[in-house]
């Protein structure tokens, strides 16, 4: 995966937003407020190679079981992809 539009990450007011920036303010007009889970899916992205090594750094960094792991990552990974701010970076299209 590899995010495809410029955001900055922020905290605040102990809330993790993401701020559009640049050419992304004309398409998306407002901010994502992400919750902790979410947020560590967005800063490892581009750093795991498929969507089990996601699970897994999620397994590794949070006491979850992996049905709520996979949960979780499918469906934000699924909305970024969805709304355009990452895109797949491998042939098939898988991530």
């Amino acid at each position: 995966m590899r995010i495809a539009k410029e955001f900055i990450l922020r905290e605040i007011a102990g809330e993790c937003i993401l701020v559009p920036t640049g050419a992304t303010t004309q398409e998306f007009n407002g901010m994502l407020t992400m919750s902790e889970t979410a947020r560590f899916i967005w800063e490892n992205l581009e750093k795991a190679d498929s969507l089990e090594e996601m699970i897994q750094m999620i397994l590794d960094e949070y006491e979850i079981d992996e049905e709520t792991a996979r949960r979780d990552a499918v469906g934000f990974i699924s909305q970024l992809v969805g709304n355009g701010f990452v895109e797949c970076t491998k042939e098939d299209r898988t991530w």
